[in-house]
């Protein structure tokens, strides 16, 4: 790694867009992320949030503009961008025949020097969970699980679309406060989310997309500010004409 790619942001997006079946679902989206920044991405159903996460894990091809992940291509370094970048996407599919020790095992096989099974079992507070299969879980527990496997290769870029979509308040908290680890230790962490509260906690600074542009960026009071509004939820409505509340989908 050069001297430059250690300096160059830890996301740097320019122009990109991406179609389907002609229709735009990103339309230009810049953005630069700083090492250990926390960003929100939010915006209604259809404003391009996931689409823009997926291009930035190569998990699709952007039909125009460029994307680096420090100052790696999503597309052209795959298998280097793997090492550096954790995903837990809101649709992951898992093996629900495996226990969530054998998934640890298996996803953690991938790396090098992958955080220990026990760390995460105790972090994410899933030792009970330990020998259940995956399919046996609730949908609260599976999304803890994710978590846990996009952690375990030890990422500098972390991706988390609806993190705590179904969870209760008190499993909400705890998401947080493992968020809170991750920050510390100079995570960079790319958070999709409809909840208000989450990203005023959570993000340094938020994007607010709508139609696959940006309709405001900054800080959560800053965008709050500038669409004249009291709260983050005032400005939400404000500038994309729905409630985040009507947005989230249970699991």
């Amino acid at each position: 790694m050069t001297r430059d790619s250690r300096q160059c942001p830890a996301v740097r997006i320019a122009g990109l867009r991406k179609s389907y079946r002609g229709r735009p679902a990103v339309d230009g989206f810049d953005l630069e992320v700083r090492r250990g920044e926390t960003v929100g991405i939010l915006g209604a159903n259809g404003a391009g949030k996931t689409t823009t996460v997926e291009l930035v894990a190569g998990l699709r091809r952007a039909d125009a503009g460029r994307i680096s992940v420090l100052g790696l291509d999503p597309v052209r370094d795959r298998a280097a961008l793997r090492q550096v970048l954790g995903v837990q996407l809101q649709e992951s599919q898992l093996h629900g025949a495996l226990t969530v020790g054998e998934l640890m095992d298996l996803y953690g096989s991938f790396y090098p020097a992958p955080r220990p099974r026990g760390e995460l079992l105790e972090l994410l507070e899933l030792r009970a969970q330990e020998r259940i299969r995956f399919e046996h879980l609730s949908g609260g527990q599976q999304q803890r699980v994710s978590v846990a496997l996009a952690m375990i290769g030890r990422p500098r870029v972390l991706i988390l679309d609806e993190l705590t979509t179904g969870l209760d308040p008190a499993a909400r908290r705890r998401m947080w406060r493992t968020l809170d680890t991750l920050r510390a230790e100079g995570v960079t962490i790319l958070l999709v989310s409809h909840a208000m509260d989450e990203v005023e906690r959570l993000c340094d600074r938020i994007v607010l997309l709508g139609a696959g542009r940006v309709l405001a960026s900054g800080t959560p009071a800053e965008v709050a500010a500038a669409a004249g509004a009291a709260t983050l939820e005032d400005a939400f409505v404000a500038l994309t004409g729905d409630s985040p509340r009507e947005q989230e989908t249970p699991r």
